[in-house]
């Protein structure tokens, strides 16, 4: 794909576009989605009219844009994704109902947690996670899981990349991550909701590492908590099994 004056491929102004939407900005208009994507605004309008064309952005009755519907339906079509979803979910919604909270499932996915799916329930703690949503991992315990359980060389050079974040809130990190795969599972209160306990458990690969984890948020101080990580533990061995089938 030919490249633009500025040096930047299509492609990659393409990627930038479609990555300007996140929770906090679901729709924007194509001035606001110009500044964010760093593209010039006469090339935004056209590329804009381009990806709505192919239903891979939609315009609201006020001209704001937002992603289509064909994004989801061209994402649920990844492999990975889907059969890890659809071997999750029935212990999921086991789990769910036991504890009666949020309960998710998660991937490291360039650096950062991927929500790829969240049961909640009426009356369920806050919770920040919303699927196809990036979250920190030094905030959350999917990410500690996550961390503690990956290969040798991905945790490393996560590391390299992050250690001054890492470092800043957890700065015992070697010694918790150890701390979490003795246990199997690790725990954090109140880092993103002061009010919420996250638990995680790691579902596991055939060398014991991390492909994904399953979580649960629960109002901190809750006397749930022991049991929802025997269900969580209980439930990620299930899908490892499932997996395997």
């Amino acid at each position: 794909m030919a490249n633009s004056p500025s040096g930047d491929s299509m492609l990659d102004r393409l990627v930038r576009i479609l990555d300007s939407f996140d929770a906090h900005n679901p729709t924007l208009s194509v001035n606001a989605l110009s500044r964010r994507a760093d593209v010039p605004q006469a090339t935004t309008y056209r590329l804009v009219d381009d990806l709505v064309a192919h239903g891979l952005l939609a315009r609201d009755a006020d001209r704001q844009v937002r992603l289509g519907v064909r994004l989801w339906e061209l994402a649920n079509r990844s492999a990975a994704t889907l059969d890890l979803r659809r071997a999750a979910l029935p212990f999921m919604e086991d789990v769910n109902q036991l504890v009666g909270h949020n309960t998710q499932l998660a991937l490291l996915h360039e650096d950062e947690v991927l929500v790829i799916e969240r049961l909640s329930r009426p009356g369920a703690v806050v919770n920040q996670a919303n699927v196809a949503g990036r979250m920190p991992v030094h905030r959350t315990s999917m990410g500690m899981a996550l961390l503690a359980f990956s290969p040798a060389n991905v945790l490393e050079g996560f590391l390299e990349r992050h250690a001054e974040t890492m470092l800043a809130t957890h700065p015992q990190l070697r010694r918790e991550l150890a701390e979490i795969r003795r246990h199997g599972y690790a725990t954090l209160d109140g880092f993103i909701d002061t009010e919420s306990t996250g638990a995680a458990v790691p579902i596991l690969d055939s060398r014991g590492h991390a492909v994904a984890v399953l979580a649960v948020v629960v109002p901190r101080g809750s006397e749930i908590l022991p049991a929802a990580i025997m269900a969580l533990r209980t439930a990620a061995r299930g899908i490892t099994r499932a997996l395997g089938a």
